[in-house]
C-alpha cells in the first residue's frame, strides 16, 4: 500500500528541491567563472569576464571590479573595468567616496535595496541613479585588495542574502587569480622597462667618446659610472683643430631615464655650439637659452666647458654652476675654477663670463661630478671635498689615468660596500713634459 505524502512533507520536499536547484545553479556559476578566468592570464580580460558573468547571472544593470591602488593603500581605489547593460542603463557610475570609505573601514559585504533612503550614504546629487547595490571585498591573506560591486537589480528586483553569499564566494575564488594576474603584469612591465633601460644605456654609452683625442704634451683620461642603468652625467671631447680641443663635464637634474634623455639633449645642444667655434661663454649662453626653451621648468644642468690651445698652452673656460674643477700645479698650489655663471636652463637669458689661464708643465686639471664628493659610506658620511683634496695632493706626479683609478679606489674604499647613490664622473687633463 502506497502512502500519500502529507502537505508538510510535500512542502519540505519542494524546499529541498529548490535548495538543490539553487546549489546546482551556484556551482554552475562558480564553475563557469572559474573556467573563464583560469583560461586567461590578462588582468583586464579576467576582470572583464568576472564583470560580464556577474551582470548575466545576477541580472543587474551594471557591475564593477575595483582594485586597491598599490601606490596609495589608505583609501584609494581605481576602477579597472566597468560594464553595463546599455539597453537598460545609460549613465556611467562613479562610486561615492562614502561608499568606498565604508567598505575600506568595515571590510565586509554590503547589501542595500533602498539606496536612496540609506542614511549611511547621503547623496546630495540628483537624480540618484543607484537604487540597489551589492558589494563584497576582495580579500587575500587578510588584506583587502579590491571590491566587486553590483548595481540595480533589473525589473525592480531586490538583492537577497543568498546572492550576497554567492558573490562573496565568487570574490573569494577570484581574489588570488586577480592578484596573480596583477603580479604577472607587474613583472612584464618590469622586464619591459629593464629592456628599455638597457637599450637606453647602450645608446648613452655610444654618445660618450669612444676614444679620447690625444694631443702632444697632454694626457687625458675620463670615466663615467652610472648609479643606475643610465646616467645623468656625461663628458665629451671634441677636437677643434690640430692644436685645439674642447671638453666638458655636465650633470643634469634628476636620475634614470628622464635624466638620460636630458643628457642627450644637452650634449646635442652644446655640440651644435662647439662646432660653430664660439668662445666658451657664448657657447653656454646659447646652450642655456635652447635648454630653457625646450625643457620643463624643473629641468636644469650644471656644466663645465673648456677649450685648450696646445700652441700657447692656454685654457679658456666657463663654469655654469658646476662643482668647480681643481687645477693642481707642480708648486703645490690648488685652485678652483669658478668663473662662469648660473646653471643651464634656469633663466632664458644669462650673460656668462669666461676666463683664460695658462697651463704650466705638470699642471693637472681635475673635473668631477658631485657623485664623487657625495659618495656615502654605510654610516652616511660623505667622501667630501676635503678628502678629495687630500687624495689629489698626493697624486700630482701620477699620470691622468692613474689619478682617476686612484681616486675611484679611494671612493670605493670609503663606501665600504654601500650602494652608489649618484653617478660618478671624472675627467683628468695633465700637461706633461
Amino acid at each position: 500500500m502506497v502512502s500519500i505524502p502529507t502537505r508538510k512533507e510535500i512542502e519540505t520536499l519542494q524546499q529541498e528541491n529548490e535548495k538543490l536547484r539553487t546549489t546546482v545553479t551556484e556551482l554552475s556559476v562558480l564553475n563557469d567563472i572559474a573556467i573563464a578566468i583560469s583560461s586567461s592570464q590578462s588582468l583586464d580580460k579576467i576582470i572583464d569576464l568576472i564583470v560580464q558573468k556577474c551582470i548575466r547571472y545576477f541580472s543587474v544593470e551594471q557591475a564593477a571590479v575595483l582594485l586597491l591602488e598599490q601606490k596609495d593603500k589608505k583609501d584609494r581605489f581605481r576602477t579597472l573595468v566597468r560594464r553595463a547593460d546599455q539597453s537598460r542603463f545609460t549613465l556611467p557610475y562613479r562610486l561615492n567616496d562614502l561608499l568606498t570609505g565604508w567598505m575600506i573601514k568595515n571590510r565586509k559585504p554590503l547589501l542595500i535595496n533602498d539606496f536612496e533612503n540609506d542614511s549611511r550614504f547621503p547623496c546630495p546629487e540628483s537624480p540618484i541613479a543607484i537604487h540597489s547595490l551589492l558589494c563584497v571585498p576582495l580579500m587575500l591573506k587578510g588584506n583587502m585588495t579590491g571590491l566587486i560591486c553590483l548595481f540595480n537589480k533589473k525589473d525592480a528586483g531586490l538583492f537577497t542574502e543568498q546572492e550576497l553569499r554567492l558573490l562573496s564566494i565568487i570574490a573569494s575564488e577570484s581574489a588570488q587569480v586577480i592578484e596573480n594576474a596583477r603580479l604577472l603584469e607587474t613583472e612584464k612591465e618590469y622586464l619591459r622597462t629593464r629592456e628599455e633601460l638597457r637599450m637606453a644605456a647602450s645608446i648613452q654609452r655610444e654618445l660618450l667618446p669612444k676614444e679620447i683625442p690625444q694631443l702632444p704634451n697632454y694626457e687625458m683620461a675620463a670615466i663615467n659610472i652610472p648609479a643606475r642603468t643610465v646616467s645623468g652625467d656625461y663628458y665629451d671631447f671634441v677636437l677643434l683643430s690640430e692644436n685645439q680641443i674642447a671638453f666638458c663635464l655636465g650633470d643634469v637634474s634628476g636620475k634614470g631615464m628622464p635624466a638620460a634623455l636630458l643628457t642627450a639633449n644637452l650634449q646635442a645642444t652644446l655640440r651644435s655650439q662647439i662646432f660653430l667655434k664660439n668662445p666658451p661663454a657664448k657657447c653656454l649662453a646659447y646652450s642655456n637659452t635652447l635648454l630653457f626653451n625646450n625643457t620643463s621648468a624643473e629641468k636644469f644642468a650644471t656644466l663645465f666647458y673648456g677649450v685648450i690651445d696646445t700652441a700657447d698652452h692656454t685654457l679658456s673656460f666657463c663654469n655654469a654652476g658646476h662643482d668647480p674643477p681643481y687645477l693642481l700645479s707642480t708648486l703645490g698650489r690648488m685652485r678652483r675654477l669658478k668663473s662662469g655663471g648660473i646653471v643651464l636652463g634656469f633663466l632664458s637669458d644669462f650673460a656668462y663670463s669666461e676666463e683664460d689661464i695658462s697651463l704650466e708643465k705638470g699642471d693637472v686639471l681635475f673635473l668631477f661630478s658631485d657623485g664623487v664628493t657625495e659618495a656615502m659610506n654605510p654610516a652616511e658620511k660623505e667622501f667630501s671635498e676635503e678628502r678629495l683634496e687630500q687624495v689629489l695632493q698626493e697624486l700630482r706626479e701620477n699620470s691622468a689615468r692613474e689619478i682617476i683609478d686612484t681616486v675611484l679606489s679611494e671612493i670605493r674604499q670609503h663606501m665600504a660596500g654601500a650602494n652608489q647613490a649618484d653617478d660618478i664622473t671624472m675627467v683628468v687633463i695633465k700637461r706633461i713634459n
